[in-house]
């Protein structure tokens, strides 16, 4: 297999865009929630995404390299990688921003500086949890089935992924509807165009210029200039935060994201096996530890992960080389200062075709690789994940309304009584955005089991989320000034209803007959 064939080109153009996305969310979120420096977030920060970027990207290359020269085939894949973008933001909002509102209260006299080596902390957690789950995560995807796996990923896809972008293309049809239009004739239609110019780059560059035409570009002020900044190790800063202890107050921020970040690899891996490409799950796990380990330790407060996407970059025919330009072209534009000049002149809507096309395909996938009969299963596991973006939206809302704004009204129980009387359940949808990724995988795993007939194997399944609930790694909620966040105490009301799910199944065998009508 080549380096570089021409399908890696439209594999990067889509995987690096999604990366840039990422990139200016840290921007933004560091300037203006946390009130960093530009040299914290310029000199320190985006190196340290560039080090983990680029360790990462190479590994996963290489590692579709020696798949292709074992098998003998020239179709292989490279699993994708990047950042996180749930853990960036809970390390965000729960992590940094409490750590400065704390540091400035005690005052601090670089509260900036605290809230960044927090967040350096909670980034080594997840790296350590990240890095001894690959060690366990194995008998997991031996035990669930494909159904589990892959239809909480297409939850994800459709809720995080797709819908969000569906509503930009739609809000700016010109360039959203003509690029979606080039994307459905490449990848869908399964042509190219004339001369062989990739999909994805005329995509990108149609969607650049109808920007620019229309005056969705330039983004903001022209830039002022760009400068190189060398990755250096923060030992010292790491060194200056472990002995205070904040570790404690923040573990229950930083226990749920480190497994949630296992898991969400874990069912990229099947995703990627689905496709055709089986990747052994140890070592692809624990680079996945190692590459947030390498942020934490240059710098960068965002854990890494194996990406959602495989099925769709490998069926626009990137193999290894889309993973190699991507860890090139992040870490020059982490160390040089250039994200601010990319982000000025190509906005995210000249590419978000690309990432749509992404999640329909993982959604489809769900369907097209399990069994027919399973089929209501990947329904039911897509569910939690759309409805968890669904709470961020109307989050979104209530901020827009003023909420968790200074001087504004906080989040609070008063929601849930106000929603109430609107016939909305605000109370369930909190409780089920939290560890809404193990609610999906556990809840299709036990349909599938039903639809089998091993009841007893779905009262397992409902029994694990029994005990997930008891120790308040799903569905255990706190409110916080503008958000809610997981609290890790037990919550029992859901615990006893998985219970009562287990005992139903459980007994099944005894209580119920064949329905020969079916």
């Amino acid at each position: 297999m080549r380096w570089l064939v021409r399908g890696d080109v439209d594999g990067f153009f889509g995987l690096a865009l999604d990366n840039l996305v990422q990139l200016l969310l840290i921007d933004v979120l560091c300037r203006h929630v946390l009130g960093f420096p530009p040299e914290l977030i310029y000199g320190r920060i985006l190196p340290g995404v560039a080090v983990s970027l680029l360790v990462g990207n190479l590994f996963y290359a290489a590692q579709a390299r020696r798949l292709a020269a074992s098998t003998g085939r020239t179709d292989v894949c490279a699993l994708p990688y990047g950042i996180n973008t749930v853990s960036l933001i809970g390390h965000v909002f729960l992590v940094m921003l409490p750590a400065k509102a704390a540091a400035v209260a005690a005052g601090d006299p670089d509260p900036a500086r605290t809230a960044w080596r927090a967040g350096l902390l909670a980034c080594v957690g997840s790296g350590v949890i990240e890095f001894t789950g690959a060690f366990f995560a194995e008998r997991l995807r031996k035990a669930a089935p494909r159904a589990a796996l892959l239809s909480t990923l297409a939850g994800i896809a459709l809720g995080f992924i797709t819908l969000g972008f569906l509503f930009r293309t739609f809000a700016r049809p010109v360039v959203g509807l003509t690029t979606l239009g080039i994307v459905l004739l490449c990848y869908f239609g399964r042509v190219r165009f004339r001369g062989g110019l990739p999909g994805g780059l005329v995509a990108v560059l149609v969607g650049s210029a109808l920007a620019w035409l229309t005056g969705i570009a330039p983004v903001g002020e022209r830039p002022a200039g760009a400068s190189l900044h060398a990755p250096v190790p923060v030992l010292a800063d790491l060194a200056a935060i472990v002995p205070t202890g904040a570790w404690v107050a923040y573990l229950s921020v930083i226990l749920p994201m480190g497994i949630f970040n296992v898991v969400g690899s874990l069912q990229n891996i099947e995703s990627a096996e689905a496709a055709g490409d089986r990747y052994p799950t140890r070592p692809s796990l624990l680079v996945n530890g190692l590459g947030t380990l390498a942020a934490a330790l240059f710098g960068s407060c965002f854990p890494t992960t194996i990406y959602i996407g495989h099925p769709g970059w490998k069926a626009m025919g990137a193999r290894a080389g889309y993973s190699v330009l991507n860890g090139a072209f992040m870490t020059l534009v982490c160390l040089t200062g250039t994200l601010a000049w990319f982000v000025w002149a190509v906005p995210v809507d000249a590419g978000m075709a690309i990432l749509t096309w992404i999640g329909v395909v993982i959604t489809a996938q769900a369907f097209q690789a399990t069994p027919r009969a399973h089929a209501p299963a990947v329904a039911l596991g897509l569910l939690p994940g759309v409805a968890a973006w669904g709470v961020l939206l109307l989050k979104e809302g209530l901020r827009v309304a003023g909420y968790g704004a200074p001087g504004g009204p906080e989040f609070g129980p008063q929601l849930l009584q106000e929603f109430a009387l609107r016939d909305f359940w605000a109370h369930g949808a909190f409780a089920l955005e939290q560890g809404f990724i193990f609610t999906a995988m556990l809840l299709s795993a036990a349909a599938v089991a039903v639809i089998e007939r091993r009841f007893r194997v779905a009262a397992l399944w409902c029994l694990a989320a029994a005990a997930l609930a008891g120790l308040g790694l799903m569905h255990s909620y706190r409110f916080t000034p503008g958000d809610t966040a997981v609290s890790l105490k037990p919550a029992w009301s859901w615990a006893l209803g998985y219970a009562g799910m287990a005992s139903l199944f459980w007994l099944a065998p005894w209580v119920t007959e064949e329905d020969s009508s079916h």
